[in-house]
């Protein structure tokens, strides 16, 4: 017979012997009743044979029922006790004791940003009829890549830049213009001496050619493909199309400390989104020393476009599949394999789970950066109850304060932009635009702590959460998140996309001098870089058409799939 077996039965047959052994010290006392005492024990050993017959009782029955018979083992029963409390997946409400302090980034205070130009760059050599304009694509933060690589892109082909065109027509229908998103003054006047910048372009120019520069195209690039509309056409003017990742990731080192002059220091809001944002921030700040700032990314555009499914039943199916009509070019996915990948937003309870296993505990006020949430209250519901003091714009502002960014897309989104930068902690549960960007600019301005979930080790965890205890779940995120917490040399130079991982503008600091990090080995690499894997989830590479009309380049219509990561 097996141990499970016999352990249960001589637990059993303990008990009734010290019950028998009572019985009999009892009437052999009084010796007044020997017929009841000689029943009694036929009864007992009648008990003892069925329950010998009878079959184990089950795992869980058998526990219960050892840590009651065991109560005059007190060593016994304490093991019993703490394996049953081990196994149990009870999420705590204290983010417990890691070891480290969750709001700092480790040696981040070992760097520091540096953008200026070195020693080597050359002044720009403004041709003085030679005009570009770009029209910029998406929402607020995937517009700003393409006007960070549009001063670089003028830069190269010795042209002076027009105050670039925001996208008004696309998925977000934003009316905004530059002047009204940022400081087009200080915009123009902080890059005086980089790149020449003017606010129109003059009557005079003449013609303008339109057309579309490649993906990721480098400075050979440029100057072999656009260049020549200047000449071949004596054209003034060239105005490049959906310009967003229309430069490479690897240039020479002082074209990417450009970007960074660009991106981090000429690029700033307007005073009434700053002031509005630094309210907002102020209001966190005021409600507990420290916050943590979650760019949520749950939209339904967003679950709709991932391929991903959630477990809404027929009803989420059928909402998610009206929805992916919008982009006529999207592939059917499969949901589980998307999932397995990381290619799907975590949910809110997940990025909550997420949160307290790193040791955020939940007197931890929450700034959520969001649209509508699908699912709505219920969705949230489990993330509001690990993290009761969740906050939004619209709780923080009044009606009347939101009332002159309400209309517009890219003014609300500036303004999570900032809060999300001025917080202690970062959380992008999406790989999109704004992630990138802030994660680039935190790296920048000290490496402040910005979580990105390792979504396909995750997706394991959360899977088998319940078949182990909170202790080992939260040990496991905590291993899996290493290299995508925002640490210094996350990345290896060379790898990962620019906006995200300025390694050329990330300096280490040596006393009272600083030395760069990156890889000289990216200076003057005119190869195309390996393509970000996150993009091309998303967006189809260009290609490249002769066109009758002007001579010049037109790309292919770029289907507008890349839109919905732009915040």
């Amino acid at each position: 017979m097996s141990m499970m077996k016999k352990k249960p039965h001589r637990d059993e047959l303990i008990g009734l012997q010290i019950l028998h052994g009572l019985v009999f010290r009892h009437h052999s006392r009084r010796r007044r009743f020997p017929l009841f005492s000689a029943l009694s024990g036929c009864l007992l050993l009648l008990f003892a044979v069925v329950l010998f017959l009878s079959p184990p009782v089950s795992d869980h029955a058998g526990h219960h029922h050892r840590l009651i018979l065991d109560t005059s083992f007190n060593n016994r029963v304490g093991i019993h006790i703490n394996a049953e409390k081990e196994n149990v997946f009870r999420v705590p409400r204290s983010g417990g004791i890691i070891g480290r302090d969750v709001w700092t980034s480790n040696q981040s205070n070992l760097f520091c940003g540096c953008s200026n130009a070195s020693n080597d760059f050359r002044p720009m050599k403004t041709e003085p009829r030679r005009y570009l304009l770009i029209s910029t694509s998406g929402g607020l933060n995937q517009q700003r890549t393409g006007i960070v690589d549009a001063v670089v892109a003028a830069y190269i082909l010795n042209a002076t830049l027009v105050v670039p065109k925001l996208d008004q027509k696309s998925f977000w229908k934003d009316a905004s213009n530059f002047s009204e998103i940022f400081n087009v003054g200080w915009f123009i006047k902080y890059l005086a001496k980089d790149v020449k910048i003017v606010a129109q372009l003059p009557e005079t120019a003449g013609k303008i050619i339109t057309t579309r520069s490649p993906r990721k195209c480098n400075k050979k690039c440029y100057e072999t493909r656009i260049v020549p509309i200047y000449q071949r056409k004596r054209v003034q003017a060239v105005q490049l199309t959906k310009f967003d990742y229309r430069l490479s990731n690897r240039l020479d080192m002082d074209l990417q400390k450009l970007r960074c002059r660009v991106n981090y220091h000429a690029l700033i809001f307007t005073s009434p989104i700053q002031d509005m944002g630094m309210k907002l921030s102020q209001r966190m700040r005021a409600k507990s020393n420290h916050y943590v700032a979650l760019h949520l990314r749950y939209e339904p555009d967003m679950l709709a476009f991932s391929g991903c499914y959630y477990g809404g039943g027929v009803k989420e199916t059928k909402e998610l599949a009206s929805i992916r009509k919008r982009w006529k070019t999207l592939h059917t996915k499969n949901p589980e394999k998307e999932r397995r990948h990381g290619k799907c937003p975590l949910t809110p309870e997940e990025v909550g789970l997420m949160l307290r296993a790193l040791g955020f505990g939940n007197d931890v006020h929450l700034y959520v950066a969001s649209g509508e949430v699908y699912g709505g209250e219920e969705t949230l519901a489990p993330l509001k109850a690990l993290f009761p003091n969740i906050h939004t714009k619209e709780t923080l502002a009044s009606k009347e304060e939101l009332a002159e960014f309400q209309s517009y897309s890219s003014r609300m989104a500036a303004l999570d932009f900032i809060v999300c930068d001025e917080s202690d902690v970062f959380v992008a549960n999406n790989n999109g635009n704004m992630a990138k960007i802030l994660a680039g600019k935190r790296r920048y301005s000290g490496h402040k702590p910005t979580i990105r979930p390792n979504a396909k080790k995750l997706y394991r965890l959360f899977n088998d959460r319940h078949n182990m205890s909170w202790n080992d779940f939260a040990s496991h995120i905590r291993t899996s998140q290493v290299g995508f917490m925002g640490e210094p040399n996350e990345v290896k130079p060379g790898r990962g996309e620019f906006h995200e991982h300025p390694l050329p503008c990330i300096c280490q600091k040596r006393g009272n001098s600083a030395r760069n990090e990156v890889d000289r080995n990216n200076e003057s690499n005119e190869e195309d870089e390996e393509q970000d894997p996150s993009e091309t989830e998303y967006a189809e590479e260009d290609k490249v058409v002769p066109n009758r009309r002007d001579s010049g380049l037109r790309s292919s219509d770029q289907p507008e799939l890349d839109e919905i990561l732009s915040e």
